[in-house]
């Protein structure tokens, strides 16, 4: 039987090569590649498309070589001070990135002139890269990953002058970008609304997954730690990703539910990793709840594949609110349904293969989790619905047209 469209590669999806002679550089600060999922699909469409496709980014755990070709793909690495902890940190952090930017920017602007520099946030400051490079007839494209005055005040719970500076570079990155790539209609809203762009100018592309890599494979029963269930956590360990209220649940599902049949495997790393662990040591909940660490894909998939059902225990607030979460796709490609607190964004992803908890209360986020556990039918129901929804609306392949239509615009102008 023929894949479907969203389970061919990339490079079978694309017919002609729009792109041949482009040479496009794409700047990455808050990740290695190609561990950044979203950017990586969004450099194999590029390159598939003929372009000739270069990446700055930080070196990471696993991703530590200067310089790698992959796929065709160069991938220029810098390191960076440890991740910002407060505003001293972040200046270290966002001025060291922006050194290494600029002196690989003209390094590989010597060898072969770029036509686009496809900038990713956070953080918004890659537009003074950019700017000497527009002058020499470079196109600037922002790719909106994150809403970053939100995310400050998510992180930090205030606003004050930092939240101002944010809110003044967000605005000078949009007023710079000839063309901006939003990740859902929230993020287009505020480039129009709060950024003065162009309505015409804002194409929505989605952190869709790319179902010819993201497959599942047989279970493995050891994450179960000889539980007969098993839920999945898949992100980031930080302050605004609520994996405290995740562990709050979890205590509630074992002291109030006397529920002693359910492990919880949460998969990733970050800030409060550390912080999150000795939080589940003081509960005494370390034998229900295994923490990976940023872990391989084989570790990834093994998760996704064996849990029963994931959880996306994201805070309520503005930034959560309007942000498109990777871990819901991740869950809706491996057929796998899931509990989260009521977001707009996180229902209009995962519509019917969610059950969603009252905002910010971890009692009704265990007692969904339960509720799921106990009804392996809705489950199954759910599941499939997730799996349909990403493979006819959301995958990676729906994204290539405004991916490739955004590159038209900016370039053809």
């Amino acid at each position: 039987m023929d894949p479907s469209p969203e389970q061919k590669d990339i490079a079978s999806t694309i017919d002609d090569q729009p792109l041949a002679g482009r040479h496009v550089l794409m700047i990455v600060e808050n990740l290695p590649l190609p561990f950044d999922r979203r950017v990586w699909q969004e450099a194999r469409t590029l390159r598939a498309a003929g372009a000739d496709v270069s990446i700055i980014c930080p070196t990471g755990k696993g991703y530590e070589a200067r310089f790698e070709q992959i796929e065709g793909i160069d991938i220029h690495r810098h390191p960076l001070p440890l991740e910002a902890s407060g505003a001293l940190g972040f200046v270290a952090e966002y001025g060291a990135a922006l050194w290494w930017e600029m002196r690989l920017a003209w390094r590989i602007y010597r060898k072969k002139k770029f036509d686009v520099i496809h900038g990713c946030n956070p953080p918004d400051l890659i537009f003074l890269v950019a700017l000497p490079f527009q002058m020499l007839g470079a196109k600037f494209i922002f790719d909106h990953h994150d809403i970053n005055p939100e995310l400050y005040e998510a992180k930090f719970g205030k606003r004050g002058f930092f939240w101002s500076l944010m809110v003044w570079l967000e605005l000078l990155t949009f007023r710079t970008a000839h063309v901006s790539i939003a990740t859902n209609e929230s993020y287009r809203d505020i480039a129009i609304q709060r950024g003065g762009m162009d309505a015409n100018r804002v194409h929505v592309v989605r952190s869709g997954p790319d179902l010819s890599r993201l497959k599942p494979v047989p279970a493995e029963p050891e994450w179960k730690n000889g539980r007969e269930h098993m839920v999945g956590y898949v992100g980031v360990m930080g302050a605004q990703e609520g994996i405290d209220l995740l562990i709050d649940a979890v205590g509630h599902i074992v002291e109030n539910h006397q529920r002693h049949d359910i492990q919880f495997v949460l998969v990733g790393g970050g800030p409060s990793l550390g912080m999150l662990q000795d939080r589940v040591r003081e509960r005494s909940l370390s034998d229900y709840i295994t923490f990976t660490g940023r872990a391989p894909d084989e570790v990834l998939f093994g998760v996704l594949s064996t849990m029963d059902l994931g959880v996306n225990p994201d805070r309520v607030n503005p930034m959560n609110d309007k942000s498109t979460m990777n871990k819901v796709m991740e869950y809706m490609a491996f057929s796998k349904p899931m509990v989260q607190f009521e977001v707009t964004e996180g229902r209009f992803s995962a519509g019917d293969s969610s059950l969603y908890a009252k905002p910010n209360d971890p009692v009704d986020l265990a007692a969904k989790i339960v509720q799921l556990i106990d009804d392996p039918e809705t489950r199954a129901t759910m599941g499939l619905a997730g799996f349909e929804r990403v493979t006819t609306q959301l995958g990676w392949s729906h994204q290539i047209e405004p991916l490739l239509e955004a590159y038209n615009q900016a370039l053809n102008d």
